[in-house]
């Protein structure tokens, strides 16, 4: 009899976070107006305490962290910064010779 009713408790438990998921999971009407202003608002309390958990965890994501903050607000320009190895290609070096005298 104890099982039974053991058993009748995590169906319970089971359904109950089921029918809680299936409610969750139902979209629902934003105005054009109302999502431009969540949009503007930024991540929040929870995106960003999971942003400096990422970057907490894994510190090479801090960079990209910064570089999409930057893109957000428009200050990123594309340009490599002074760490970064040139371009493969690239050829704003000097052309290197071979020491002989151009002809």
């Amino acid at each position: 009899m104890n099982d039974w009713i053991g058993l009748g408790i995590i169906a319970f438990i089971v359904l109950c976070g089921l029918f809680g998921l299936s409610r969750l999971s139902k979209p629902y009407d934003v105005s054009t107006e109302e999502f431009e202003r969540r949009a503007q608002e930024g991540p929040g309390l929870l995106g960003a305490s999971l942003i400096g958990l990422q970057s907490a965890l894994d510190p090479t994501k801090e960079k990209s962290v910064e570089v999409l903050e930057e893109l957000k607000q428009g200050r990123y320009d594309g340009e490599q910064e002074s760490g970064d190895p040139p371009e493969a290609g690239d050829n704003t070096d000097e052309e290197v010779t071979n020491g002989e005298a151009d002809a």
